[in-house]
């Protein structure tokens, strides 16, 4: 017997995987992300899939609001990336991030309107006509919130008169969870215009959409900020997809979906 136990020992280490201590487990990694960053982020995602083969990445897009909602009633997530500081200055404030946000894009709003009929909407005072049908996304959403300062905004330039922003509120047909809404809504012709982000205006949206720019003096900056989740599962997964999107190459698919990200010493 007392040969026995050593031989059986070593039966168990040789039926043991090669490297089966130094081989992470395949993992999971869950991204929330504003609805806004879907398209540049899923560009990322494939990138840090082809880079990491063992890796399930999964995104959630949504709202920020509605994200940071989930997030606070437990929701399981490893990396938050807002569209404004808001929802993320929350989620940091209740202890559910790990570290310092960084911003890693900025965004403007634009007006768009079908391309084909945008119901006499040529310049942006035009927004304040009787019966125009506009569509906004919603106040808590960061582009609902953007899209009323800029109304406020507007209100005190010349040429569009103090009551500007009531006057184009009263328009307001629908408002949107998020702003990948609002751009349905105008590209299938339910609104005759619509508040969104630069980035939503994709070259496929061309031929259905026109644009129309904000002055500039009553336009916003729109930051985002990312960070890696205290309760995440896989934290190394996560710091090294926010260093991807913090990287050059995030920085460069950022800009190809319209982007502004912030100088690279930020």
């Amino acid at each position: 017997m007392s040969l026995l136990r050593p031989l059986l020992a070593l039966a168990a280490i040789g039926t043991t995987p090669a490297g089966a201590q130094s081989s992470p487990a395949p993992s999971t990694l869950t991204v929330f992300a504003a609805a806004s960053l879907s398209g540049a982020f899923e560009e990322l995602g494939a990138l840090f899939r082809r880079r990491h083969p063992g890796l399930t990445l999964r995104f959630n897009f949504a709202g920020s609001q509605q994200l940071a909602a989930q997030l606070e009633h437990g929701a399981a997530a490893d990396v938050f990336a807002s569209a404004d500081r808001r929802w993320m200055a929350r989620i940091r404030d209740q202890g559910l991030a790990e570290g310092e946000p960084a911003i890693f894009a900025h965004n403007r709003l634009v007006v768009i309107r079908p391309a084909a009929d945008g119901g006499g909407v040529e310049r942006i005072e035009h927004l304040a006509r009787p019966e125009l049908k506009l569509v906004l996304a919603a106040e808590p959403v960061p582009a609902g919130g953007y899209s009323r300062e800029v109304l406020r905004k507007l209100s005190r330039l010349p040429g569009f008169g103090s009551d500007y922003e009531q006057r184009v509120l009263a328009n307001v047909v629908s408002e949107e969870d998020n702003v990948k809404g609002v751009v349905a809504k105008v590209q299938l012709g339910e609104a005759d215009a619509g508040l969104v982000y630069r980035s939503d205006v994709s070259p496929d949206h061309a031929s259905r959409l026109r644009v129309l720019e904000l002055p500039a003096a009553a336009n916003v900056v729109a930051s985002y900020p990312i960070v890696v989740l205290a309760a995440s599962r896989a934290p190394d997964w996560a710091r090294a997809f926010v260093d991807l999107v913090l990287g050059a190459e995030g920085r460069a698919t950022l800009a190809r979906h319209g982007f502004t990200p912030p100088p690279a010493a930020y």
